[in-house]
């Protein structure tokens, strides 16, 4: 009997390990995996699963699939009613009426699936019964209610099959994010996840998952993600993982974990500032709010200054990633407050600040209270909020107009310097509302799409332009070091005081006899003095070869030699 098992992945770089789980862990079955992702049109989907001529189909579900796949899951019933559909994930885990009343699914299985998956399948081989198969849910053919069978165990991570070792993989591995799993569960019981569900935190063997990633490593695999919701809860156990990916990684990889700050201790801090190459971890840290009041409602603990202390220590070493975690709309945070938890957590400056928007997940304790704090919401996932007792709509939409400039700006790394020296010197005061204002103002004169890099210099600049910004010769310096060297050939040039082609010619030719710096630009890059108008641009800027403002004329020299990096010199007026 053909077996399928399927998902619709966010991107094609993602990686499902539910369905390799299921896979490894019912061997005796023929299970073929076929993964799809979002930008696929349901037709092509539609006909190359039909194309192998199945009799059971299951797939992985979650908020950002859903809606999709119950379509697909109709359409390939339309076709073939003698289908066997199966649904399994923590998206269909709960409410189950409303799946079987909005798709042909004949099956779901809830909770965690390989226990369930298995024996699902025994049934549909005639080898057991379905009353007991535990932890599904189907319909009665006879009085058209719901069963729900009881769940089934939690399992030992360690008795697990491992998804990795599938030979089909092999030639993917180079170019997809790799899942890894060291626990279940999480000791926390934050209202607004469903990590909360499940409190009980599993180890899987230790030596097993190196043995797993080296495996994946030794086939081309580069970038890893730890699903742990809490990795080093265990500091010994984080310390065994950490040093062994500093002992045994290979070059060019990277290796992301969620952590939680405030119990890292400090000599894990130390020694990962140490012994870890620079970039290869990447640690991903959810403070979601700074407000006490906030927290105590969503049972989350948290200690923001310890948090704080520790942040600043990995920030110190300079070799680890930071990427930090807000959500908008959490119960009681109105505008002003939330307003102060973006500055407090984006004070830390992380490499990426995530502003995300509470979503009102199935199975939560939030969505649960839901009236209580007066949330209103999308009926279809991914459940966002637009409004609750302490944020309007208007609040929610000014948060957003925020989060598309700190996208845009902050996150993509396009303008670096100018950003720091904006969010460093004059909005340090709060970042949030420059963002927020910034946002309106591009909102209201541009659309959010299509758009060039140039634009978001451009943009910017007529934002300052208009708010009557003191310093535009200042930052206008930023923006020209920022776009010049963000390019890797020499760029269209956007801004109005660019020098006249023989003003570039005689300054060059004074650095050339006045400045060693200028001469060892041209022995470097093997160019003579009239090979620099080819290869570079050349234009004036007021800060010193330290990127500091300063009232002086220096000259900003970027080059574009072909087949080598781009690079720059700031060069004093002399």
């Amino acid at each position: 009997m053909s077996v399928i098992l399927s998902t619709l992945n966010s991107k094609y770089i993602h990686t499902n390990l539910a369905i390799r789980y299921l896979k490894a862990n019912a061997k005796d079955f023929d299970i073929t995996l076929k993964e799809y992702t979002l930008k696929d049109s349901l037709d092509n989907i539609l006909n190359n699963l039909l194309s192998m001529r199945p009799k059971i189909i299951g797939f992985s579900v979650y908020i950002w699939n859903v809606e999709k796949t119950l379509q697909l899951i109709n359409l390939l019933k339309e076709k073939d009613p003698t289908l066997t559909i199966i649904m399994g994930g923590p998206e269909v885990s709960y409410d189950f009426d409303v799946w079987f009343s909005r798709s042909s699914v004949d099956y779901i299985i809830y909770g965690e699936g390989e226990l369930s998956f298995k024996e699902l399948m025994e049934y549909l081989h005639g080898r057991r019964d379905l009353a007991d198969v535990r932890g599904i849910v189907y319909r009665n053919l006879l009085t058209k209610e719901l069963v729900q069978n009881p769940p089934a165990p939690i399992l030992d991570p360690k008795e697990i099959q491992s998804p990795f070792y599938f030979e089909e993989d092999i030639p993917l591995l180079p170019t997809r994010i790799q899942y890894i799993e060291t626990s279940r569960g999480c000791p926390y019981s934050c209202q607004y996840c469903l990590a909360s569900v499940d409190n009980k935190v599993r180890y899987f063997d230790i030596e097993k998952v190196k043995d797993e990633i080296r495996y994946l490593m030794s086939h081309g695999a580069k970038t890893f993600k730890f699903l742990d919701r809490t990795f080093n809860i265990n500091k010994k156990y984080a310390l065994d993982v950490f040093n062994f990916i500093i002992e045994e990684h290979v070059e060019g990889t990277q290796f992301q974990f969620e952590i939680t700050a405030d119990i890292m201790p400090t000599e894990l801090i130390d020694y990962l500032n140490e012994h870890a190459p620079a970039g290869l971890f990447r640690f991903e840290i959810g403070i979601q709010s700074t407000y006490d009041l906030t927290n105590k409602l969503v049972k989350r603990r948290q200690n923001f200054d310890k948090l704080t202390t520790n942040i600043l220590r990995i920030k110190e070493g300079g070799k680890i990633i930071l990427h930090l975690d807000l959500i908008a709309g959490l119960p009681e945070e109105p505008y002003d407050r939330f307003e102060q938890s973006f500055n407090d957590v984006f004070a830390l400056r992380p490499e990426e600040l995530q502003l995300g928007f509470l979503k009102l997940l199935r199975g939560t304790g939030l969505r649960k209270q839901s009236d209580e704090f007066g949330y209103e919401y999308d009926q279809f996932a991914p459940y966002q909020m637009k409004r609750n007792n302490t944020l309007s709509e208007t609040d929610v939409h000014n948060i957003h107009l925020a989060e598309e400039i700190l996208e845009r700006y902050w996150n993509a790394h396009r303008l670096d310097h100018t950003m720091k020296y904006l969010v460093d010197g004059p909005f340090a005061a709060s970042p949030f509302a420059f963002m927020q204002d910034f946002g309106a103002f591009w909102e209201s004169r541009y659309p959010w799409i299509n758009y060039q890099l140039s634009d978001l210099y451009t943009r910017l600049y007529d934002y300052l332009i208009a708010t009557d910004f003191p310093h535009l010769k200042t930052v206008l310096s930023y923006m020209k070091v920022d776009y010049l060297t963000q390019s890797k050939i020499k760029p269209k040039i956007w801004w109005e005081d660019r020098l006249h082609k023989q003003e570039r010619r005689q300054i060059v030719n004074h650095l050339a006899e006045h400045s060693p710096t200028m001469m060892t630009l041209l022995n470097t890059h093997q160019i003579t003095l009239p090979d620099i108008f080819k290869y570079a641009v050349v234009e004036p800027i007021y800060l010193n070869d330290q990127l500091i403002p300063v009232n002086d004329l220096h000259y900003l020299i970027v080059v574009y030699t072909p087949n080598k990096p781009t690079s720059y010199y700031i060069i004093k007026n002399v």
